[in-house]
């Protein structure tokens, strides 16, 4: 039995022994519940989801046997459910969370074929369902929630079947989908011990190249960072050894930051479809996650993971400082939460693996523990002060978590940064983040002096640090609660708990305890209470003042809205306390609420009486309640009293206006005290007794005064006395039972997974209402309920009240009384008794028991709650006739028949975790306790982790199975698990059942509650002048309250349906009906419940459709709205809809329905156009839905599609696009469309072909006269083209600019197609916007094969129409037609093609028109798009396509032609899949290759933009195709590609490239050094030569960015890496074009990394580069190096770092100038020094990056030859500047390498080097700007930092900063 259930209420453990059975019954149920021959019967099951969930969350003792009956039930229901998407989300989820509850305990085996089945057949193909976008959603999330939680049930050679499923959507890695492939693998993989042979070395190299296909794409990255580690994590037999540098690599890039001051995200990222990322989301924005899994699983004795973990951390650490924040320190934040909680979960499973003596060989060891949290402390110590409020407190979380681990590390770490924190006055923040990170470590710190280890310190401070630090935190947290400053006060009241949760008991004298022997707590509680009262008294309210119903007993100050800490402070504190320090403190209390008036603080005050009295009752009741009480007492006697609070001594006759009344200062005495009085005897229990007549006297005199506040604090009084009286709740809670084993001063802590019923009790006291206190509750109810039940009825038949001001407040007290009563005593009054079937009424308690729930005593009686709903029924008849404009009578009356309908309302004032629930008038579905238990579960997740001890405790050696806790914060979790419990034990008992029927009180009260909610609120207000906000609440709960009700009683639904939807027909109804009708409607209980009921379903479409009659804006709004809703959340129809009833002898009533809203969808049916608009709609639903029923006539569909075909040419336009979105899901039947596997040259005969059942109706509407001709024309007013337009629109369903977002809710499926074209990355950005719609393409495509040749013919003038006209819109359209039309592949095609298609297309081209190129050439892309999930197949007419498009022009032809040729042809060409290239296709590759190369010089800018990137796609294709074929040799394919180029074309542009540089280098000095004057007619061939290398370098630079750009780089990168040299060498020319290619493609390589064999090449280049003659050269490799370095840091091998070291090292003292510089002094010192300090800025980058021999050797021959410099200071020469400046830029690298830190010997390095600032410049410089940034870097922790200096050394930077104070 779970712990919860076993800590129980006595009367509720005991009844929870008979859940096993009802469970067993519950799964019979299920089972009976449905029939597998009827699909149908799934609808029946849904009843028996949210019973199955109660025991789950119950968390129920069941049957295993039945656990896993039901699983296999649902399974069954899954899959017999596959075209009803709702049953499938509901009965998912659950499954869902019985693998999770159950999953480890069962052994079943699971098939993952028929979830991606499920998948592909709702998602991923256009066969587009009906249900709303909401609905699909779910679905997708539900299914793959689903796919993660049986991926454990997966059986052997699952594994191997889902790679070879999914292994060919990966082939091409740029056709998206490649990006479908990487998802379903990260989904369906499956990494159990069943399938553990399919993983090995040689898959993960294979994954590792997949990976690398498509650089800098974030979803790609995710995917496989995903993938590989689940198989780091499960399979430790993998030697990981190999793939660790790549695996580095790869973690380190996936983190965007800004390295070597660049840009900190990718330029220009590779994109996943929006759809595909949408479908395969990562929880986790960023893949932090993954990698920190990855990295915790990796570590194993001996291996070389940690080592490069370090390096990582090395590398990361810089961004969390607080001074480098930004956008990443999310990713960096999540990553090192990651990193700590995956490291907590991998400890505690090998602990387990110890524990069962299994094989422990890849186990962690001390070393490795002390080595992983060594690293980790770096990136803690960086984030602790950030200023980003998620950073710190992770680290806090993190510190906490580590200090069980290795307290011997951390606890040091804490202690010094708490003092640190402590001495920093200057950052404020800092303090609260110290005191909170020692918060959530103080049960470390106790446990400090038990550790072994840390024992071994004594000698150097050991464990008295810890005390000492535990010592100065208590004394400090007195100093830091201040009222004006609330984050400092709630951090130390946060500190306080933590301390105390850990104390078993605290005394006067603490000295028999080790850990405090110093402690004299008498003296500190009495200035903690001192400070404390200071506190309250200077606390000011936020929150605005409420008159109105219920203002809540809150003082909105930040001690109670901003978390729990003040109240769990207070409870554990005073629970603690030993009865001497317990009474010392009640005395000081009660003085202080005695002589206090503190109206800004009643809930603190409150509270702290509360936490008195919940400490010890008897003493704290006498003490603060008594003198409280008679005070208010004394206070009300003498006071004018007015008879309405139960007297019955009220005088009729005295009029409103002479109403006697409080003076303000008594009154707001009077409700100070009553409000802290409520929130003060919550846990009185049976110690009130003594004083219940001065209860009832002071109740009754609230209830009789004038003050409508003293009223309202009456009533809490009341509702707080009731529930103290009758409710279950613990007692002595905070009280230590259980004694630390090794420590009797220390509380033992449990964990819930750990316990087990057979140990000795250690659970809560129950406060069990006894005979008096049930006694005396029934009287306060006969008092305050029941006579008030009889006054209400009295004054609302016998208007006793001539005086309306009189009734009014008589009946607002009255009602206040009723709901008091109802509020407080929640479920413990009887529910009414349900009607069964036969008409007798049973007790309701004999049905059928579920789960066992109470939360208190049983008081009063059925009988009771009858009368009151009677009573009430009478009164809301009379409130509406004669009080209807009074908000506050309303509200109270809603309340009260909330309470009695559902016993939902608001919760009795019970203060847990700190957490207070002031009434509200938020309902929750259940009971009233369901409200307290949602609200609580938020404190929950609250959770401190000051209270939370992790599994793994290695600082005492003692493990546990799951976190341990404090036994008060278990027992507060039990407590709310029974008010959950409460909440749901009765509630589904009726709902299950077909023949009971609510009771007659109940549909009383529903017929009250659907006439509130038709209330003319608006029109009250309007004419009365009321407060909008007021009214608009009493429809809102009126709303509410009817639809739970209806919930719970689903058979009251139908009904309300009719009624609320005949309204909506009616012409004559007013305006607030139809918007109250319309807030029902909208309830997504009325919603779903469409989904089942045929006449409830028709009745509201046609009430929706009928209502355009009603002129009030506000009502059409509203009714938008509502069809909006139901769209977005529509579930299908019940096939019962489509069944022959027998009154319907001419057809079904679903063929009536849509005849009927067939005729209001038309244009000439006078209907606003939205309602047109909404009735084309609904009949695309109701056709989507038929047409996968068996009995649904195929004429609904062939009717409505022609419908919708007609509507392409409506003058709508919302009606138009309405159109397309039909269109495309309606037309599915392709008869004309040939096989894939047949490709005839010549038609067939195509009279054998079998019709479409669509066919005879679209071909009537098509060949009228013009129809198509109009329809363009109309199609063409969609797309809106503006010249600010600067975003592609592809793929969806036209401009939008014209519609609002209601309209498009109603024309676009939001889940649209998920394989949506374009299906290849869109990236050309020569291209421009386009405004090509793929839909608009898809229905033509769609029309053409459902009819075929007929729809050529009739399109055929009208498209040769808009083909040659001048306006762009008109010329999309026709690009979107011819795509279609191209792209259809039936029969008759060709002969279209060779008879006027090839024209129309040869003349696009030949147009000299460029504004509609993107169109054409989006068109040109959707024609040769190829056929299949992965796009291999080729169209019918692609390579005719390409034919045309590789004519030759004509030489004539203006160079806008030529270039809109190489766009067409680059745009066709990335659709082309090259690993299925036919034969044709790799000659029209080479042929093209060959031309591009021969126009690389062209004159036109674009002309040679549009050849560099078709180029780039080319030669990626070609490679692509090579790399294929030669993968695949066993097919005996040999395309030939590069043979017939002798595989020159690479080696052609890098040695045609490596040629030119020279050349254009030289020109362009020549340019700057000479003069127009000096040019010669003789350098005419050489300009011109030198002109022609520039455009040729233009071209390869276009081509370099393009295939960078669309990630088709990692096919060409041994091309890029020759080309690196011309990049870097060409930043800075006199040709500016070229100098900013070259920039563009620089700052893309920084981001690109370069393996194997590529990477060797690169750093030859690069070296070369360093040491080249031209000093811009020099600079910009240097440039480059810092982010190469970076990225390549884990493959690069020792050597190759040795080689980039040096070659930079040799910088620091460059003097290599150019010949044609040296004429200028200056400029040759200018550019020496830059290179110089750049050398300098690289070297202190890579020392940043690295600790290893290098960095130590550097540093100290760095500070061996400064120093030496500085000794022989007088016999240096003048001519040593040189060298003087390179030394220092050295000394300057080692200190800028360490920016925060100050190791030990950064105070030598930093002091020799302000040594060097009396040199002349530009050594001063240097030395000065060194000093400075270290001066800066080093501010925030100085004060500490400087004792490591010498006063020497300190003088000296004195003397060389420029603020010498700050030394000082």
């Amino acid at each position: 039995m779970h712990l919860y259930n076993a800590w129980l209420p006595p009367p509720v453990a005991e009844e929870t022994k008979r859940e096993k059975e009802s469970f067993a019954r519950v799964v019979k149920s299920v089972k009976e519940s449905y029939s597998a021959d009827d699909p149908e019967s799934v609808y029946s099951s849904l009843k028996w989801v949210s019973v199955v969930d109660l025991f789950i969350k119950a968390k129920s003792e069941v049957s295993l046997e039945d656990v896993n009956a039901l699983v296999e039930i649902v399974l069954e229901l899954f899959q017999i459910s596959h075209d009803k998407l709702y049953v499938q989300v509901r009965w998912g989820n659950t499954l869902v969370r019985i693998l999770k509850k159950f999953g480890k305990k069962l052994s079943i085996k699971v098939q993952w074929r028929p979830f991606y089945d499920t998948l592909i057949r709702t998602h991923f193909t256009r066969s587009t369902g009906p249900e709303g976008w909401r609905v699909r959603q779910r679905h997708f999330e539900t299914v793959t929630s689903l796919v993660r939680s049986c991926r454990r049930f997966f059986p052997a050679g699952s594994a191997s079947e889902i790679w070879s499923e999914f292994g060919s959507l990966l082939e091409n890695p740029w056709h998206n989908s490649s990006f479908e492939g990487a998802g379903f693998v990260r989904l369906f993989l499956p990494t159990n011990i069943e399938n553990q042979v399919f993983f090995s070395a040689d898959w993960i190299s294979l994954c590792l190249n997949q990976w690398d296909s498509i650089p800098n794409c974030q979803f790609w990255n995710s995917q496989w960072a995903a993938i590989i580690g689940r198989v780091i994590k499960n399979y430790n037999f993998i030697d990981w050894e190999c793939f660790m540098p790549t695996l580095f690599s790869r973690y380190l890039n996936m983190f965007e930051v800004p390295v070597a001051n660049g840009n900190a995200s990718y330029p220009f990222s590779v994109d996943a479809p929006r759809n595909t990322k949408f479908l395969f989301s990562n929880r986790a924005i960023s893949p932090s996650r993954s990698i920190g899994k990855s990295i915790v699983y990796l570590l194993k004795p001996g291996g070389s993971a940690q080592r490069h973990f370090e390096k990582l951390v090395n590398l990361l650490e810089q961004y969390y400082h607080p001074s480098n924040g930004g956008r990443w320190t999310y990713s960096l934040e999540r990553f090192l939460f990651h990193l700590v909680i995956t490291f907590q979960r991998r400890l505690q499973s090998e602990q387990k693996k110890t524990d069962d003596n299994r094989q422990a060989e890849h186990c962690l060891g001390q070393s490795e523990r002390a080595s992983f949290v060594k690293a980790v402390l770096k990136l803690i110590d960086r984030g602790q002060y950030s200023k980003n409020e998620h950073l710190s407190e992770t680290v806090a979380v993190a510190t906490s978590v580590l200090s069980y681990v290795e307290p011997s590390l951390v606890l040091p770490f804490l202690a010094s940064r708490f003092h640190l924190a402590l001495e920093t006055t200057t950052a404020t923040h800092q303090l609260k983040t110290a005191v909170t990170s020692v918060a959530y470590a103080g049960r470390p710190l106790f446990l400090s002096p038990l550790s072994a280890s840390l024992k071994e310190q004594d000698d150097v401070g050991g464990t008295d640090m810890y005390t000492d630090l535990l010592l100065v935190s208590l004394s400090n947290a007195l100093l830091g609660m201040d009222a004006n400053d609330p984050p400092k006060t709630l951090a130390t009241m946060q500190l306080i708990g933590s301390i105390f949760s850990s104390m078993a008991l605290l005394e006067e004298s603490m000295d028999e305890f080790s850990f405090m022997p110093t402690v004299r707590f008498s003296e500190w509680l009495d200035e903690f209470l001192c400070r404390l009262f200071s506190l309250l008294q200077h606390l000011e309210s936020s929150s605005v003042v409420n008159d109105g119903i219920h203002s809540p007993a809150t003082s909105g100050t930040f001690l109670v809205e901003d978390g729990p800490y003040y109240f769990c402070m207070l409870v554990i504190l005073l629970g603690r306390l030993s009865n001497s320090l317990y009474n010392q403190a009640l005395k000081k209390i009660s003085k202080f609420v005695r002589t206090n008036i503190l109206p800004g603080a009643i809930a603190e005050v409150g509270l702290l009486c509360c936490a008195c009295v919940q400490s010890n009752p008897q003493e704290a009741v006498s003490h603060l309640v008594e003198p409280i009480l008679s005070s208010v007492i004394s206070s009300l006697r003498g006071t004018p009293v007015t008879g309405f609070g139960g007297s019955g001594t009220f005088d009729a006759s005295v009029s409103s206006k002479a109403k006697p009344s409080l003076s303000p200062a008594l009154e707001t005495s009077i409700d100070y005290q009553l409000k802290v009085l409520s929130v003060a005897i919550n846990y009185g229990g049976p110690a009130l007794l003594r004083y219940k007549d001065q209860f009832k006297e002071a109740i009754l005199s609230a209830f009789e005064s004038p003050s409508w506040k003293v009223n309202g604090a009456g009533d809490h009084v009341l509702r707080s006395l009731l529930g103290s009286l009758v409710l279950y709740y613990p007692i002595d809670q905070y009280k230590c039972v259980l004694h630390h084993s090794s420590a009797a001063g220390l509380e033992e802590w449990i964990s819930t997974k750990d316990f087990s019923s057979e140990e000795p009790f250690m659970g809560p006291k129950w406060h069990v209402p006894n005979e008096e206190e049930v006694q005396f509750a029934n009287e306060l109810l006969h008092m305050h309920l029941e006579s008030a039940l009889d006054d209400l009825l009295r004054i609302c038949q016998s208007r006793i009240h001539p005086d309306p001001g009189n009734e009014k407040d008589h009946l607002k007290v009255t009602l206040l009384r009723i709901d008091s009563s109802l509020q407080s005593v929640l479920s413990c009054l009887p529910d009414f008794k349900p009607f069964f079937r036969n008409g007798t009424v049973e007790n309701s308690g004999h049905a059928s028991f579920l789960i066992a729930g109470a939360s208190g005593s049983s008081v009063g009686s059925t009988e009771l709650r009858a009368k009151a709903a009677n009573v009430i029924h009478t009164a809301c008849k009379h409130l509406l006739e004669e009080k209807s404009d009074d908000s506050i009578l309303l509200l109270l009356i809603i309340r009260i028949m909330d309470s009695l309908g559902n016993y939902v309302s608001v919760c009795w004032v019970l203060p847990v975790l700190g957490v207070l629930h002031f009434p509200s008038l938020t309902c929750n579905i259940g009971s009233a306790e369901y409200d307290e238990w949602s609200n609580h579960r938020h404190a929950w997740k609250l959770e401190s982790a000051a209270i939370v001890e992790p599994p793994t405790n290695f600082i005492v050696s003692s493990h546990s199975k799951g976190k341990k806790r404090p036994r008060w914060a278990l027992i507060d979790k039990s407590y709310m698990h029974n008010m959950w419990r409460s909440s749901q034990s009765s509630y589904h008992l009726f709902r299950t059942s077909g023949h009971i029927s609510p009771s007659e009180h109940l549909m009383l009260l529903m017929d009250d509650l659907l006439n509130l909610s038709l209330h003319s609120y608006e029109t009250v207000r309007l004419s009365e002048g009321k407060t909008p906000m007021d009214f608009l609440l009493c429809l809102r709960s009126s709303v509410k309250c009817l639809a739970k009700m209806m919930k719970r009683w689903p058979s009251m639904i139908s009904k309300c349906v009719l009624t609320l939807a005949e309204n909506l027909r009616n012409p004559n109804i007013p305006e607030y009906v139809v918007l109250g009708s319309c807030a029902v409607l909208s309830t997504q209980t009325v919603l779903k419940h469409l989904t089942k009921d045929s006449k409830a379903f028709s009745s509201f479409l046609l009430g929706i459709l009928s209502s355009s009659h009603h002129e009030s804006l506000k009502a059409q709004k509203a009714i938008t709205e509502l069809f909006v809703k139901y769209n977005i959340y529509f579930a299908g129809v019940s096939r019962s809809i489509f069944r022959k009833p027998d009154n319907h002898s001419d057809g079904t009533e679903f063929a009536v329905l849509v005849s009927e809203i067939g005729s209001l969808s038309f244009d000439s049916s006078n209907l606003h156009w939205r309602y047109n608009l909404m009735a084309n709609r609904v009949l695309l639903l109701l056709a989507m839905a038929s047409r996968n029923d068996p009995n649904s006539s195929s004429k609904i569909i062939s009717e409505t599609a022609g419908h919708f075909l007609k509507n392409l040419k409506s003058q709508l336009p919302q009606t138009r696009i309405l159109a397309i979105s039909a269109l495309n899901t309606l037309l599915k039947e392709s008869p004309y469309k040939l096989p894939s596997e047949e490709r005839p040259i010549l038609s067939g005969d195509i009279q054998g072909n079998t019709k479409s059942s669509l066919e005879g109706a679209l071909s009537r509407i098509f060949q009228e006269e013009g129809f198509f001709s109009e329809t363009l024309s109309s199609l063409s007013n969609v797309h809106v083209i503006t010249d600010t337009e600067n975003t592609s629109s592809r793929g969806s369903q036209g401009n939008s600019s014209f519609q609002s977002l209601a309209d498009k809710s109603i024309t676009r499926f939001y889940f649209d197609f998920s394989a949506s074209w374009p299906r290849t990355p869109s990236w050309i950005s020569l291209v421009g916007s386009d405004t090509f719609y793929s839909n608009f393409a898809r229905i033509f495509k769609r029309l053409v094969q459902e009819c075929g040749v007929p729809v050529l013919l009739a399109l055929k003038s009208a498209l040769e129409e808009l083909v040659n006209t001048k306006e762009r819109s008109k010329q999309c359209v026709a690009a979107e037609v011819l795509a279609g039309v191209l792209h259809s592949d039936v029969s008759g095609l060709l002969e279209s093609w060779d008879s006027w298609m090839s024209i129309q297309l040869q003349n696009i081209i030949l147009a000299p028109s460029v504004e509609s190129i993107p169109e054409w050439a989006a068109c040109i892309r959707y024609a040769v798009t190829g056929k299949g999930k992965c796009g291999t197949r080729a169209p019918l007419l692609r390579q005719r396509i390409m034919s045309c498009l590789m004519s030759p022009l004509p030489q004539t032809v203006a160079t806008t032609v030529v270039a809109k040729r190489y766009i067409f042809l680059s745009a066709a060409l990335i659709e082309i899949s090259p690993s299925k290239m036919p034969v044709a296709e790799v000659q029209l590759h080479n042929e093209l290759l060959q031309e591009l190369l021969g126009n690389m010089t062209h004159s036109s800018p674009q002309v040679r933009e549009s050849v560099g990137v078709t180029l780039s796609v080319l030669c990626s294709n070609i490679r692509l195709h090579t790399s294929f074929t030669l993968t695949h040799s066993h097919d005996g394919r040999n395309s030939g590609v590069d043979g017939k180029l002798g595989g020159s074309w690479d080696q052609l542009l890098i040695e045609q490239a490596s040629q030119l540089v020279a050349s254009v280098q030289n020109a362009s000095q020549s340019a700057n050094l000479e003069t127009p004057i000096d040019t010669s007619p003789e350098d005419g061939v050489s300009n011109g030569n030198s002109q022609d290398d520039v455009k040729w370098m233009e071209t390869l630079f276009y081509f370099v960015i393009s295939a960078l750009k669309s990630g088709r780089s990692s096919y060409l990168l041994d091309v890029i890496v020759g080309l690196l040299y011309p990049v870097i060498s060409l930043q800075e020319t006199s040709n500016k074009d070229l100098s900013t290619l070259a920039k563009a493609a620089f700052e893309l390589l920084k981001w690109r990394i370069f393996g194997e064999p590529y990477l060797q090449k690169a750093i030859s280049v690069i070296l070369s580069s360093a040491n080249d003659s031209n000093w811009r050269t020099r600079s910009a490799t240097l440039t480059f190096l810092r982010a190469f370095m970076y990225r390549h840091t884990f493959i690069l091998s020792n050597l190759e770092k040795q080689d980039i070291w040096k070659t930079v090292e040799k910088l620091l003292t460059d003097s290599q100038v150019e010949a044609k510089i040296i004429r200028s002094l200056a400029a040759c010192h200018w550019i020496l020094e830059l290179v110089r300090e750049h050398a300098a800025a690289v070297l202190a980058g890579l020392m940043k990056g690295d600790d290893g021999a290098l960095v130590e050797n550097f540093r100290e021959r760095a500070y061996r030859e400064a120093s030496i410099m500085q000794k022989r200071r007088k016999q240096r020469s003048l001519n040593s500047v040189q060298s003087i400046h390179g030394r220092v830029l050295a000394l300057a690298a080692c200190v800028l390498s360490v920016p925060y830190d100050m190791p030990s010997w950064l105070p030598e390095h930093v002091t020799l080097l302000a040594h060097f600032v009396g040199e002349a410049s530009p050594v001063k410089s240097t030395v000065t700007k060194a000093v400075a940034e270290f001066r800066r870097t080093h501010a925030d922790t100085w004060s500490v930092q400087k004792d490591m200096f010498t006063e020497e050394q300190l003088e000296v930077l004195a003397d060389t900063s420029s603020s010498s104070s700050y030394f000082a």
